[in-house]
């Protein structure tokens, strides 16, 4: 009796974990490693689950426990890398970034100057590519909370943008030109613009 209530339970919070990390999970490891890497999740919260004192903690922990999970496993595949057919070396050609990639260079430096609360927000959803409900839960506030800081967090963004770079958008919003305003706003395309100026004397 008592072996199968346990089985009951252990097959609940499987479920449960299952239901909430999987998506996750998927998003950041190869398909053929995501039910490994949930089962590793899963012996771990199970060995942890008596040192959480703080019911409210638990989905942030989980998460947490799913970030490491994801990183050992990225670890274990870099020093294990499966052997695939070599191709001829292609021949180097020397690429001028794109406006897109300028601008994607620049993100980090934004959001690394962001207040904490709408920087980790940022991080989570932009950066990290969580959904808003699987940031407010790894955060442990409320989904309104969440996508209030994300908001914010983009206004301020866009803000930043519009301070560094003029920024032109074809009819269905793809950036077509990055123009760097004087002042040296510490960005990729700024000192990219610094650089041809200079080579331009």
């Amino acid at each position: 009796m008592l072996r199968a209530r346990v089985l009951r339970v252990n097959s609940v919070l499987w479920h449960d974990v299952d239901a909430r990390l999987r998506p996750f999970i998927a998003r950041r490891v190869d398909r053929q490693d995501v039910d490994d890497v949930l089962q590793n999740v899963f012996l771990k919260m199970q060995r942890g689950l008596t040192s959480l004192r703080d019911e409210e903690r638990l989905t942030p922990w989980l998460f947490q426990i799913a970030r490491n999970a994801i990183a050992d496993n990225l670890r274990a595949r870099q020093r294990h890398p499966v052997a695939e057919p070599v191709d001829p070396p292609a021949p180097v050609v020397e690429e001028t970034p794109t406006q897109e990639h300028l601008l994607a260079a620049c993100i980090a430096v934004f959001v690394a100057r962001l207040p904490s609360p709408y920087r980790e927000a940022v991080t989570l959803v932009e950066l990290e590519g969580l959904t808003i409900k699987e940031a407010a839960e790894m955060s442990n506030i409320s989904l309104p909370g969440m996508k209030s800081r994300v908001q914010r967090g983009r206004a301020q963004l866009r803000i930043a943008f519009d301070a560094c770079c003029q920024i032109a958008l074809d009819v269905r919003g793809k950036v077509v030109e990055v123009t760097p305003r004087p002042t040296d706003c510490g960005c990729a395309s700024s000192r990219t613009a610094s650089r041809r100026s200079e080579s331009s004397r």
